[in-house]
This record gives structure tokens, C-alpha cells and sequence, in this order.
């Protein structure tokens, strides 16, 4: 059912100014700004936030996959990984350690130091906070055929989202929802150590969490991240968006024939990056808002 990644939506408590250090830092490019439309928001079961300013960014590469930034008050009431749904983006890009060195000098904070990630030193990658405090993976795959996954390489200096990681509290359940509801392939779960989720729990480094990758169609992966006990539950006040990262958009072959509830039924929306195609909004096994694009379909 999921093909790709098209959006992770960010809230903020300044869109413009999250505008210009995405476009100075990270060569992100806006696609469309406004303001969110009363039908939109009611698909994600937020009302209120109609009217709520937002910006609409893609990397230079200009692969359709984007970072959606909307302003609102409770933009800062999160903090990465010490709750469960989605909580880090995976960025491809071209070269992590000057990446990391240009963003010291940035409101971006550096919160895991560039280092390989597998034994083959095929995979080099760093943390860190965005202005928003959302919390960012820059990583850069060398030779994408030496992965046991279908992944891509960057092509621009910071390229597109390709990894979404959510955190749950009980795996298999979250596994057999991918697996059964969203019809993706699942691998796992392996023992992985996770600095910065180890660090936001005062855990020792080398402690092991468990973790399941579900590959989507084309080449990006969602992470399913086993959270240690004390893991809050995702916070949401009625009819607003929850703090931090607030939904992920998925681009799926067909909605009718989804078993999935959704907060209101499919409709079309005009705007990036609907462009018309028929959206719907529901709610993951750990309280996380998905969203779902319909593929334009061949008339």
C-alpha cells in the first residue's frame, strides 16, 4: 500500500524563520506558503489549526518529497524520543562531516557526532536539533547496492527524507499493523544501539534497543523503534496538531480499497502536494497522525 514518502509535516513556532535557516543551512527550497484551509485541517482532525500559517520545502535535488513547517503555540511542547509516534527524520546527504561543521555555526545543535554505522563503513551519519527541536538524521549511503534494502543516494548537498522513525511501545503490535493494515514488508527485529535514544533515557551507550524496518515500494523505509518503558504516550490536545513532528504523508496506490479508518473520508485537496489527488488522514497504533495521497491514477 505505501509507495514513498512525501511529506513530514513539522510544527513551528515561526514558519519564516524556519524558512530561512532550512534555505541558508540546508539548501531546502520553498514550494508554497499560506495559510492551512479549513478542509484540511478537519482531515487531520485538527480544526484548529485553519488559518494557521505554513511553508511548503523541497531539497535542491527537487525530488518530490517535502518538509511542511506550520506555526503553532504549542510547537515546543515535545522533546524528541521521550515519546512515542514519529520522532526523527532520516536525511540523505553527500557529505555528513562537512554538513555537521557548517551546522555548529547554525540554531541547528549538534546531538550525535558523525560516525560510521556498520561494520563495512558503508554508512556515515550524525544527529542533531533542528530550530524547531525536531530531531534530524544526516546520513550519507556510499554505495547503495552494498544495503540490504532498497535505498537511494543523494544528489543534491542535502537531498530528501528518506528514513521516518516512530517509537513504540510494543513492536509486535506496531510490526503487525504495517504488516497487516499499511501491507508493507517488515524486517526484524534486530538489536541496534541508538545513542541518542540511549542518552534521552540516561541509558548506557552500548545498550541495545530493538528495532523492525518496514520497507516501503520504492526506496525509503520507516523504522519501528522498541521505546523503553518509561516512554510517555504521544500528547494531542483536541482538534490541534501534536507538538513536534505532527504527521507523515504517504503517497498509496489506491484509498478505496483500504480497510483503514480515517478521521474524515477521502476527499480531494488542491493544494502542494495534493494537486487534486484524494487525501485522508488516520491515526497509528502509538497515537501517530498518517496521512495518505492517492497516486494520480491514468484517466
Amino acid at each position: 500500500m505505501l509507495k514513498s514518502i512525501i511529506v513530514v509535516t513539522i510544527l513551528s513556532l515561526n514558519v519564516d524563520n524556519t524558512e530561512r535557516i532550512y534555505a541558508k543551512y540546508l539548501d531546502y527550497q520553498t514550494v508554497e506558503k499560506g495559510q492551512v484551509s479549513l478542509s484540511l485541517a478537519k482531515s487531520w482532525g485538527a480544526s484548529n489549526t485553519a488559518g494557521a500559517d505554513y511553508v511548503l520545502m523541497q531539497p535542491q535535488s527537487g525530488k518530490p518529497v517535502y518538509l511542511r513547517f506550520i506555526e503553532q503555540d504549542n510547537a515546543n511542547q515535545h522533546q524528541a524520543m521521550k515519546q512515542l509516534g514519529w520522532n526523527a527524520t532520516e536525511i540523505l546527504v553527500q557529505d555528513p562531516d562537512a554538513l555537521a561543521k557548517k551546522l555548529r555555526l547554525s540554531p541547528f545543535t549538534i546531538v550525535g557526532e558523525p560516525t560510521f554505522l556498520t561494520h563495512q563503513k558503508n554508512i556515515r551519519a550524525f544527529q542533531a536539533l533542528g530550530p524547531n527541536q525536531e530531531l534530524l538524521y544526516f546520513t550519507h549511503i556510499i554505495d547503495a547496492s552494498l544495503s540490504k534494502f532498497d535505498l537511494g543516494s543523494a544528489t543534491s548537498y542535502v537531498d530528501n527524507v528518506f528514513i521516518m522513525v516512530s517509537g513504540t511501545r510494543s513492536l509486535s503490535a506496531t510490526t503487525l499493523f504495517y504488516e497487516q493494515q499499511l501491507k508493507t514488508d517488515v524486517r526484524g527485529p534486530y538489536p541496534y544501539r541508538i545513542g541518542v535514544l540511549s542518552r534521552a533515557y540516561d541509558l548506557p551507550e552500548d545498550t541495545l534497543h530493538n528495532l523492525s524496518l518496514a520497507q516501503l515500494d520504492e526506496q525509503f523505509l520507516i523504522e519501528l523503534d522498541q521505546y523503553p518503558i518509561d516512554a510517555a504516550s504521544l500528547s494531542r490536545v483536541l482538534d490541534e496538531l501534536p507538538a513536534g513532528i505532527a504527521m507523515v504523508t504517504f503517497e498509496v496506490s489506491d484509498l478505496s480499497s483500504s480497510t483503514l479508518t480515517f478521521l474524515t473520508p477521502p476527499s480531494k485537496k488542491q493544494a502542494a502536494p495534493y494537486f487534486g489527488r484524494l487525501s485522508a488522514t488516520s491515526i497509528g497504533p502509538d497515537g501517530e497522525l498518517i496521512e495518505f495521497i492517492e497516486i494520480q491514477k491514468p484517466k
